[in-house]
């Protein structure tokens, strides 16, 4: 693959990111690891590092897209700042533990992990369960373990970590709106730890490719960032122009999809 052809890829992978964050309100992890999974070997890139280096990359995105979300929430009052300080310790070093554990795995460990885990995602996607809310109080034992556990399982898997943060908080009795608007901020220190910790890991790796710092490849970084900023207000006013529910379960049905993809290559 040559070099404009990857550059492109890259493009297109931020444009299908920014749509699909816009329409189904999830971050690009799921889609920006699998995709950078599949690209990186092409351009030439060591398999044994090609996994890493697309998680690392995947968090490295979430950094600077997050930023521009806990703003827009925190404009509308919608952060809970004190749930989110509860949870800070617990995300960094769970982050910073993902992160070391990632290295740890090699590649195909590491690919199966996440297409496991793609496919438990997109079931319940497809399941569309409903969490009940109010079944625990929001204490700060029960916040901060929960904190390290999110930040573990997100850095290890190049995931902003909404995912697993939303189920908790409404589960701990804060309103959607809150819950959604408290996992961006969230998703921020997780993805910017996470970044750092992949970036230290595969520091001085005779594997990695030019244009890498550790296990970020910045190559990627700048086209995924740049299309899926600019393509994410798009997916938001045609979320509002489709059925939700059936938005979901397409969403659903695309994760099992890569997961399985991401199996089958392992």
């Amino acid at each position: 693959m040559s070099v404009l052809a990857a550059l492109f890829a890259f493009l297109g992978v931020g444009v299908v990111t920014g749509l699909s964050a816009g329409l189904f309100g999830i971050g690009g992890g799921l889609l920006i690891v699998p995709a950078l999974s599949w690209l990186l070997p092409r351009l030439g890139v060591a398999p044994e590092v090609s996994v890493h280096l697309a998680i690392g990359t995947s968090l490295g995105s979430i950094v600077l897209t997050a930023v521009s979300a806990v703003l827009a929430h925190h404009r509308h009052g919608a952060v809970r700042w004190d749930l989110f300080r509860r949870m800070l310790p617990g995300l960094v070093a769970g982050a910073l533990a993902g992160a070391w554990l990632a290295d740890q795995l090699p590649g195909d460990g590491l690919r199966r992990l996440f297409g496991g885990f793609e496919l438990l995602i997109g079931a319940w996607l497809l399941a569309s369960p409903r969490v009940h809310a109010g079944a625990q109080a929001a204490g700060r034992w029960l916040l901060g373990l929960g904190g390290g556990v999110i930040g573990l399982v997100s850095a290890l898997l190049g995931i902003g970590g909404g995912t697993l943060t939303v189920p908790l908080l409404l589960w701990c009795g804060v309103p959607a709106q809150q819950a959604v608007a408290t996992a961006s901020a969230c998703g921020l220190p997780l993805a910017l730890f996470g970044a750092l910790g992949f970036v230290l890991a595969g520091w001085g790796d005779a594997l990695l490719p030019p244009g890498a710092s550790g296990y970020l490849y910045w190559p990627a970084l700048g086209g995924i960032v740049i299309a899926s900023m600019t393509a994410a207000p798009l997916g938001a006013r045609l979320a509002h122009a489709l059925p939700g529910a059936r938005l979901k379960r397409l969403f659903g049905l695309v994760v099992v999809g890569l997961g399985a993809g991401m199996l089958s290559h392992a």
